[in-house]
């Protein structure tokens, strides 16, 4: 790929549908923190719905400038978004594809973050962990579920996993090696982590059980995701990060107690 290929189009496209993503969000947010949108809204006296449009605009003039960084530093190195670069600039698109897998992947994905929860422990007694199964709750699991799959990759793979590859292969000649890729998605897995405890911090206190358990469960989908980015691109982890949370905030929620 190369380093001259432009990236507007594909930031810009990225930056409308994380604003749509963040609205969607809101639902959910409010099952976890019920009176956080009306607590806002009393202390800066707006309304809510102008809370709600001002903060996903702003996601998205953020995953705008971090989708453009991010393909800027890794185009050169192979990564990047190719099925949306053939859409949006009339390009042949990728001769093979692994929509399959993806789907797949990010399914079992999410299947063994619930079984590591099983074993080693939900990382707090949250709605999110511990309420009972509802439709309802499902549903608002199903609007949030676009939010991670979008912006979430946008920001940890596309921006910090290629700015971390294009830093590394600086030492190698700027090719992007084998071990720089690896350590990559270690580094952004963990970053992808580490950037759950702000809410986890907001619905009870950080201790180090719960740090080290809210970092490795989303650990976890971060080396799978990752993984998708650097073999098929961003749209394959798009569509394995939609699967993981639809296994985590739509099924998992339906599923009766102690199944």
């Amino acid at each position: 790929m190369s380093s001259r290929q432009p990236q507007l189009r594909i930031a810009l496209v990225l930056g409308l549908v994380s604003i749509f993503a963040t609205a969607l969000l809101f639902p959910y947010l409010l099952a976890l923190q019920p009176k956080a949108l009306q607590t806002a809204s009393a202390a800066s006296g707006l309304p809510q719905a102008v809370i709600i449009g001002a903060q996903s605009l702003q996601a998205g003039v953020i995953m705008f400038l971090l989708a453009w960084a991010g393909l800027k530093l890794g185009a050169p190195l192979g990564l990047g978004a190719p099925w949306l670069r053939a859409w949006l600039y009339r390009q042949p698109a990728p001769a093979h594809s692994a929509w399959a897998q993806a789907a797949l992947l990010g399914a079992i994905t999410g299947g063994a973050i619930l079984a590591a929860i099983a074993l080693f422990g939900a990382p707090l007694a949250a709605p999110a962990a511990s309420a009972p199964a509802s439709l309802a709750f499902a549903g608002k699991g199903l609007l949030a579920s676009p939010y991670g799959a979008i912006l979430e990759e946008v920001g940890l793979r596309v921006f910090v996993m290629g700015g971390i590859v294009w830093l590394l292969s600086r030492f190698c000649d700027g090719q992007p090696r084998t071990w720089v890729m690896l350590i990559a998605i270690t580094l952004a897995a963990l970053a992808f982590g580490a950037g759950h405890l702000p809410m986890a911090a907001q619905l009870a206190p950080l201790t180090p059980v719960l740090i080290a358990r809210v970092i490795a469960y989303n650990a976890i989908g971060g080396l799978v995701f990752g993984w998708l980015y650097w073999k098929r691109g961003l749209e394959h982890a798009m569509l394995a990060h939609l699967c993981t949370d639809l296994v985590l905030h739509v099924i998992a929620p339906l599923a009766p107690p102690g199944a």
